[in-house]
C-alpha cells in the first residue's frame, strides 16, 4: 500500500510539472496567437514530428476551440481590431508554406468556419533551411516536404479563410546576414507575395524566431504592421503590446489534447515549455 501511495505520489509532481495545470488562466482578453507549421501524420523516426500536428489532432483542437467559443481572426484582422476585441480572440498562424496547409488544414478551416495566417517563405522548393540554424539537423526531411505551389497558394486565398504573410524570400537568418541583404529579403518577399495573391502582405515572422532591434526596425521600414516571434506566450501589454515583438503560442505534434487546451489557456503548458 506504500508502495502504490508513493507511485501515486510521483506520478502527481510528474503530472503538475509536465502540464501546470494550477497556472492562473490568463485573462480572455488578451488575445492568442497559436504558431504551426504543418498538418501531417507523425513520421516513425523524423527529427521534426513536433512541427507536425496530425488531422486528427487539429481537428480536435479547431472542435474544442469552437465550442469553448473562441472568435477566429487572420493577423491584419487582429491587430485592426485589436482595440475592440471581444473576449476570446484568435489568430492561427502555419509558418513556411507547406502543401499539407491547402490538403489538410484547409477542409478543416471550413468546417469550423476558422481562418488562418500563412508566413510563406518565397523561395520555398527544394530548400532545406534547418541547417541554416542547427548543422545536426537532418538536412534533408524539410526539403522533402512537399511546398505549397504559387496556384495552390491563391487557391487558399480564394478560400476567403486565409491570409498570406511573409517569411522572407528564403528563410534567412537574421543574426548572420548583412542588413542590405535583409532588407532585400523583407522588400522583396512582400512585393512578390502581393503580386502572387493580389492583397496586401501586412504581416511577416521571423525566420527561426531570430531577432534583434535592427530587424524590428527592418519590418517597421518595409511596411509590415506585424511581425510574430517564436517567444512563446501571450501578450498582455496594455493597452497594446509592440506589433512587431508578437509572441505565439506553439502548438506541438507531440502534444495531446490536455496540453493544447493548458496553453490556450494560460500561454504554456508546463514550467519550461
Amino acid at each position: 500500500m506504500t508502495g502504490l501511495l508513493l507511485v501515486l505520489v510521483l506520478w502527481l509532481i510528474w503530472f503538475s510539472l509536465r502540464y501546470a495545470w494550477w497556472r492562473p488562466v490568463v485573462p480572455y482578453r488578451h488575445p492568442r496567437i497559436l504558431m504551426y507549421h504543418m498538418v501531417s501524420p507523425r513520421r516513425k523516426g523524423a527529427k521534426f514530428n513536433g512541427l507536425r500536428v496530425s488531422p486528427k489532432h487539429f481537428e480536435a483542437q479547431l472542435a474544442f476551440l469552437k465550442k469553448d467559443g473562441w472568435h477566429f481572426f487572420t493577423m491584419s484582422e487582429l491587430w485592426q481590431q485589436w482595440d475592440v476585441l471581444p473576449e476570446k480572440s484568435i489568430a492561427i498562424t502555419f509558418d513556411d508554406g507547406y502543401a499539407d496547409n491547402l490538403e489538410n488544414a484547409l477542409p478543416l478551416l471550413e468546417r469550423y468556419d476558422a481562418k488562418a495566417t500563412i508566413y510563406m517563405v518565397v523561395d520555398r522548393h527544394n530548400r532545406d533551411w534547418s541547417t541554416h540554424k542547427k548543422a545536426h539537423h537532418d538536412s534533408g526531411e524539410l526539403a522533402r516536404e512537399p511546398k505549397l505551389t504559387d496556384v495552390q497558394m491563391q487557391e487558399l486565398v480564394n478560400s476567403g479563410r486565409i491570409e498570406i504573410a511573409s517569411h522572407t524570400l528564403t528563410h534567412i537568418n537574421m543574426a548572420t546576414t548583412s542588413v542590405e541583404v535583409k532588407r532585400h529579403e523583407l522588400q522583396a518577399a512582400r512585393e512578390q507575395l502581393q503580386q502572387l495573391c493580389s492583397q496586401p502582405v501586412l504581416s511577416f515572422a521571423y525566420p527561426f524566431g531570430i531577432f534583434g532591434d535592427e530587424d524590428v526596425q527592418l519590418a517597421r521600414e518595409c511596411g509590415y504592421q506585424t511581425a510574430v516571434t517564436t517567444v512563446d506566450g501571450i501578450d498582455c501589454r496594455e493597452p497594446r503590446p509592440d506589433p512587431l515583438r508578437l509572441k505565439r503560442i506553439k502548438v506541438s505534434g507531440k502534444d495531446n489534447q490536455l496540453a493544447f487546451v493548458l496553453r490556450v489557456r494560460g500561454g504554456k503548458r508546463g514550467l519550461k515549455k
